[in-house]
């Protein structure tokens, strides 16, 4: 699969719009690009990882001890129309780092931020940073530098609103006796991809940087620390799941992931600001017309939980 076809697959849960009993959608035949766009959900996919990986740096960066850069493709691609955005992953696959995996975000101490921006300066700017291989010399001394390395997921809720959040842990037979709820649950998870744990676990490995998820919702946000999930997936503490995911090109895939329940996290943020939904849509060179809800605005800080982490993980880079 592309990599813009696999970064905006949508899991079958995620997806809203349904259309059952037609045997003609107009839209499959929408020319935005060769891949061809099937719906309004893939491109609210695009606009909340958008949005969500925006808000989570504007609150690193509005602290006075940490800022971030966006490191992996997703962070570092065009954010302001859907069409830069494929034509930027087409170049990455183009130049052969389409399957590498990266953290979407670096994390530094501000005492860091002249010395890393004048390397990123250096490279052309945040969006060619994902073209520069890691073996590069000034790579190698943003990511000596870097504290904490974030990978950034969202979903389409709003979390305190899902029937099970608040709910506690008790002990579960299909676990073993360990705590968890029942299997069809619908509460806040932290989603980890089975084909991602390799590749994180190397990267971290090899950068000696520690990786975070950070889950993002609509209202709230946690993460948790990467070493934690693969514990918790060792010790049989969270099982795998089979996960249905469409791209926008049609091509439907099952994966096993990991849901890992917001109580093994750290809450991430204080939501200060809604985003507000707004009506948008894009039109093709024929005049098919693709409606979509677009986020936009919003504002979080980090929670003391979260600085926390931080400061732990910038004193054990000393």
């Amino acid at each position: 699969m592309h990599l813009f076809e696999k970064f905006l697959s949508v899991s079958a849960e995620d997806i809203g719009l349904r259309l059952l009993g037609c045997t003609v959608v107009e839209w499959l035949d929408f020319l935005l690009n060769p891949r061809r766009l099937r719906g309004s959900d893939f491109l609210m996919r695009w606009s909340q990882g958008v949005w969500s990986e925006e808000r989570i740096v504007q609150a690193i960066n509005d602290t006075t001890e940490f800022f971030a850069i966006p490191y992996g493709p997703s962070g570092a691609a065009p954010d302001k129309d859907i069409r830069s955005f494929e034509l930027y992953f087409e170049r990455l696959e183009k130049a052969g780092f389409g399957k590498n995996k990266r953290p979407d975000l670096l994390i530094f101490k501000n005492s860091s931020r002249e010395t890393i921006c004048n390397i990123v300066n250096s490279f052309g700017g945040i969006n060619e940073l994902p073209f520069i291989p890691e073996s590069d010399d000034k790579v190698r001394k943003l990511l000596d530098r870097a504290i904490l390395a974030v990978e950034c997921e969202n979903s389409l809720w709003k979390g305190k609103l899902m029937p099970d959040y608040g709910k506690e842990l008790k002990p579960q037979k299909r676990l073993g006796g360990k705590l968890g709820l029942k299997k069809n649950a619908v509460l806040p998870t932290l989603i980890l991809k089975e084909e991602d744990r390799k590749p994180l676990q190397e990267w971290q490995n090899m950068n000696n940087v520690p990786i975070h998820i950070w889950h993002a919702f609509y209202d709230i946000a946690f993460g948790i620390s990467f070493s934690e999930v693969q514990k918790l997936i060792n010790e049989g503490f969270i099982l795998p799941t089979e996960q249905v995911f469409q791209s926008p090109g049609g091509v439907i895939t099952k994966k096993l992931i990991y849901k890992i329940y917001y109580h093994h996290a750290y809450p991430l943020d204080s939501t200060i600001e809604e985003p507000r939904l707004q009506a948008r849509f894009l039109e093709d060179k024929n005049g098919h017309i693709l409606p979509y809800v677009h986020f936009e605005g919003g504002k979080m800080t980090l929670s003391e939980e979260a600085l926390s982490v931080l400061r732990k993980a910038g004193n054990a880079k000393n």
